[in-house]
């Protein structure tokens, strides 16, 4: 049986899955909640020495017919009160004391304000700390958030002010809208971080209702730029968890996009020791996690992976340069006609997106891929509805 256990930052985890900042850790109760259902550990949303006030409404999605490939939101921080979660973090301890609990924090760039907030949580019991450097809306106008996280001097300060105070590990949480992710990781590991959180949100104006002539999420008819989060950003989060683990030594927690227990090994595999959701969570609860549980274990098993720590970062190696790349490997389509429904989607878009390789004279022949003119881009593989059907063959 693989051992899904994991040492980050000194802390001992049952299993890698964490719930993310976010609405879903917005209280006690519902942490509590879904350390039941079987998560390891949850960062709370983000606490400030003053509650935040909301928007409403403050959601907007991107669908895909009905189905939601990501959320929008220009939610601020927490509504509540210090004294509240100070209580809260008691509780969740003594209820479940083997399960990992970071208190995400912000605050403006003074030090006074970091450390009264840092006494005040560690005091309570948490056994981390996060610092929010991420949220890209509304926070950074009141000089934090994602302000704080795309300037390596003023992470690495903010760091260094809560590394004074702190008794337990700090994670530090990133935003991907900077240039160089690796570079405000490693300032943050100079300062002392014990490990990285990434990645937040993604910058976004989520659409405009036509009929209304109004931005989305309309708030009285105006909005603003907002957190884009959900299956589109993995790519991104992917991204940045191979650059912060090529550029950093520190531990790394993955968010973006997760949503089942294969993006979860994706970001295993490029890095991470630890997988934080959100908007799966949002969208589907605190149950998925057994799904992703036992998804992961049967995988591990199946690659021969014991632990973890044996697959973390495996592919790390082959994410080289693109002049590093084998420009001398080829490939070419290859159409296997007892899958083909000769639908004509990979005619079309090789003759309008391609090299005019695939012939098709009507839908009542197949396709017929001119291998002297196909130039293995694979783009018929990406648009053939059916499994298997089209293949890049290498020469």
């Amino acid at each position: 049986m693989a051992d899904l256990s994991v040492e980050f930052a000194g802390l001992k985890l049952m299993n890698p899955f964490m719930l993310a900042s976010a609405p879903s850790t917005a209280t006690g109760e519902m942490i509590q909640r879904a350390f039941e259902a079987g998560w390891a550990g949850a960062v709370t949303k983000s606490i400030a020495l003053e509650p935040a006030v909301d928007v409403q409404p403050r959601l907007s999605r991107l669908a895909v017919g009905n189905r939601i490939v990501g959320l929008e939101n220009i939610e601020l921080i927490s509504q509540r009160n210090l004294d509240d979660w100070v209580e809260d973090f008691a509780e969740i301890k003594r209820r479940y004391p083997d399960h990992i609990l970071f208190a995400s924090l912000t605050a403006g760039v003074i030090r006074e304000e970091w450390h009264s907030l840092v006494e005040r949580v560690q005091e309570a019991g948490v056994d981390g700390l996060q610092l929010d450097f991420g949220c890209p809306h509304g926070m950074p106008g009141k000089g934090m958030g994602s302000i704080q996280g795309q300037d390596p001097g003023i992470a690495g300060q903010i760091t260094r002010w809560v590394k004074e105070v702190s008794r337990v590990p700090v994670m530090v949480k990133l935003t991907p809208n900077v240039t160089d992710i690796a570079q405000i990781g490693r300032a943050c590991e100079e300062a002392g971080a014990d490990a990285v959180a990434a990645i937040d949100t993604v910058s976004v104006l989520m659409g405009v209702d036509l009929d209304r002539l109004e931005p989305l999420p309309s708030v009285g008819g105006s909005s603003a730029l907002g957190g884009y989060s959900g299956a589109g950003i993995k790519p991104i989060g992917l991204r940045c968890i191979a650059q912060l683990a090529k550029g950093t030594g520190l531990p790394l927690s993955g968010i973006g996009g997760i949503s089942s227990w294969q993006d979860a090994a994706e970001y295993l595999l490029v890095g991470a020791s630890t997988i934080q959701l959100c908007t799966a969570v949002m969208l589907r609860g605190y149950g998925i996690v057994e799904k992703m549980k036992k998804g992961l274990g049967a995988y591990m098993e199946e690659k021969g992976f014991a632990a973890l720590s044996e697959m973390r970062g495996q592919i790390l190696p082959k994410i080289t340069a693109h002049e590093e790349l084998n420009f001398a490997y080829k490939v070419v389509a290859t159409i296997e006609q007892a899958l083909c429904t000769r639908c004509g989607l990979c005619h079309t878009a090789c003759k309008d997106g391609g090299w005019q390789a695939i012939e098709m004279e009507s839908r009542e022949v197949y396709p017929r891929v001119l291998a002297d003119k196909c130039d293995g881009c694979s783009l018929c593989a990406h648009v053939c509805p059916v499994e298997r059907c089209i293949t890049m063959m290498p020469l």
